[in-house]
């Protein structure tokens, strides 16, 4: 039976029939036989070509081969072919393909210099010996190629984070720029009607009333309703009527009311771009976003340059992520170093009382380098799940409702020093029936307001002792004193 070739392209798995053995069975005859593509036909023929129907299963058919095992279209053509007893043999460029066909289909492979080469001479004259076009060969090999390396890569679109650098960059740009807009229309149109300033304080409100009011004159006649609440539309137009602003000409109000339709397109567009970046940190991080909130959560990825980057952090670092300023000039001036960063401006930090607050973000920070982590290794299906940041949501509001009522302890603190019981001073006040007998009392007060008896200057003499009985104490006591009796004893006559 004749030898059969089989040749993995982008476009799909064809299988060649080797006519002449003998004049390939050396590789410089296959490379002679190349050089003239005019006696390919005499050679080699075509006989089945399982064309891909679209990009996926091109890129599944690929990740099969790369990790060892047999694509389904490879599997179901050859067992067709061994069923109808076509093939006996198979030649393979890859010994590894060879080897995997041979267990779990049952087909003898072979794989010689020889037929490398003559692989190599089939991938070059393809377009001619399977009839496809060359445009297409090449479209279906870029982006296999692309599918190929995304998927090596374990890259995903939908999972972009320099999506999210960028957006929340805009946004806070977005901010600064919308602020500096509209308080020069409030500056600028205040000239006009400067009583609606401090009535109107809803920015985007303001600007839409300039817009559909345009002079001041024309407010009583103005339906704002669907901008203003009935109250605050009220007052508006009672001040119109009895405002203290000047006049404006017409070129002033086109610039004012093209600067605050510039608020409002820029006010749409900010609502859009924060929605766009709910979704993407959803995507992305949903275990940290559940934590910490979309806006810190996206900060602090575009701190550390990328989610891999946030999550190869500890804790502590995540917690003044933000704050290397104050932590640099603490460090620098040995003093007290910050105790949050970005995440500060989290929802659980600003809830807790100020006492809290550094408990509070260290624990939270603790909790979100677990968040960080699991959303930037995850793959499959725990992509997407938030059980973890629940639970550990749950934990961190239980501790600190423990920390504002002082009803248990924080595991891990140490116990503090027994001290005196507790005991509940009564503001009741209990009458003293001592105080119905005033004689003792009076009595009392009457011996201490008498005079104290003065001593006599015998006694201050005896108690005070002289200076020179103090200085001669000390000889008294070294030279005792003989006795008036002791006399010398006289010799007897």
């Amino acid at each position: 039976m004749p030898l059969n070739v089989l040749y993995e392209s982008p476009v799909g798995f064809a299988l060649f029939q080797v006519l002449d053995e003998g004049r390939i069975a050396e590789v410089d005859d296959v490379n002679e036989l190349f050089k003239d593509p005019s006696q390919l036909s005499g050679v080699l023929q075509l006989k089945k070509f399982k064309k891909f129907t679209d990009q996926v299963e091109a890129t599944q058919a690929a990740v099969s081969l790369t990790e060892g095992k047999a694509p389904k279209t490879l599997k179901k053509m050859l067992k067709k072919l061994v069923n109808e007893d076509v093939i006996e043999t198979l030649a393979v460029a890859d010994t590894k393909l060879g080897s995997m066909i041979r267990e779990q289909i049952g087909l003898e492979c072979i794989h010689s210099p020889a037929i490398h080469e003559l692989t190599r001479g089939i991938r070059e004259h393809l377009v001619e010996m399977t009839g496809i076009q060359e445009s297409e060969r090449s479209a279906m090999a870029l982006g296999l190629a692309h599918s190929l390396s995304r998927y090596k890569l374990k890259f995903s679109p939908d999972k972009v984070d320099t999506m999210i650098v960028q957006a929340i960059s805009l946004l806070d740009d977005l901010d600064k720029e919308l602020n500096n807009y509209i308080m020069r229309v409030r500056e600028w149109y205040g000239w006009h009607f400067p009583e609606m300033g401090k009535i109107v304080t809803d920015n985007l409100a303001y600007a839409k009333t300039i817009i559909k009011m345009r002079y001041r004159v024309n407010c009583s006649e103005t339906d704002f309703s669907d901008i203003l609440p009935e109250d605050i539309e009220e007052q508006v137009k009672e001040l119109a009527e009895v405002s203290m602003g000047t006049d404006i000409s017409e070129d002033d109000l086109e610039n004012i009311l093209a600067l605050a339709e510039q608020v409002v397109d820029i006010t749409g567009y900010r609502a859009q771009l924060f929605e766009y970046l709910k979704n993407r940190m959803a995507a992305i991080a949903p275990n940290l976003t559940v934590l910490l909130g979309e806006l810190v959560g996206a900060r602090l990825i575009a701190h550390a340059g990328s989610l891999l980057n946030l999550a190869k952090h500890p804790a502590s670092t995540v917690q003044i992520l933000g704050a290397e300023k104050a932590l640099f000039r603490a460090l620098k001036t040995k003093q007290d170093t910050p105790k949050y960063g970005l995440i500060y401006h989290a929802s659980m930090v600003g809830q807790a009382a100020p006492k809290h607050k550094g408990k509070i973000s260290r624990m939270l920070a603790a909790k979100a380098a677990l968040a960080i982590r699991y959303d930037a290794l995850c793959e499959g299906d725990d992509e997407t799940n938030v059980d973890f940041a629940i639970e550990a949501r749950q934990q961190l509001e239980k501790r600190a409702k423990e920390l504002e009522f002082r009803k248990a302890k924080l595991s891990g603190g140490r116990k503090s020093a027994g001290g005196d019981k507790y005991r509940h001073k009564s503001d009741v006040v209990t009458y003293d029936a001592a105080a119905d007998n005033t004689a003792f009392k009076r009595k009392q007060e009457k011996l201490e307001d008498s005079p104290k008896p003065k001593k006599s200057k015998k006694e201050k003499v005896k108690e005070e002792p002289s200076e020179e009985s103090v200085k001669t104490e000390p000889d008294t006591e070294d030279t005792p004193k003989k006795e008036k009796n002791d006399k010398p004893a006289s010799d007897s006559p």
